[in-house]
């Protein structure tokens, strides 16, 4: 018995060990769109340029959800 449980000890830190196999498959690549101003606008960390643009919201925009969520669930 203290042979068996030795043995799932030992297959359990085998297991847990294993984990962390691919750490080093790893690969430095160059980033084709470096400096693409289409790809990345501002640069590679700027916020996205969508968010400067707000729109106003019309009540069209609002009822249609509401008429979708009552055609697919019956409310």
């Amino acid at each position: 018995m203290k042979k068996l449980g030795f043995l799932f000890l030992m297959a359990g830190v085998v297991a847990l060990s294993s984990c962390d196999y691919q750490k080093n498959n790893t690969i430095e690549q160059k980033d084709v769109n470096e400096g693409n101003e289409r790809v990345y606008g501002d640069g590679p960390d700027a916020p996205a340029r969508q968010l400067q643009q707000q729109y106003e919201a019309s009540p069209e925009d609002a009822a249609r959800p509401t008429a979708i969520k009552e055609k697919l669930y019956g409310q």
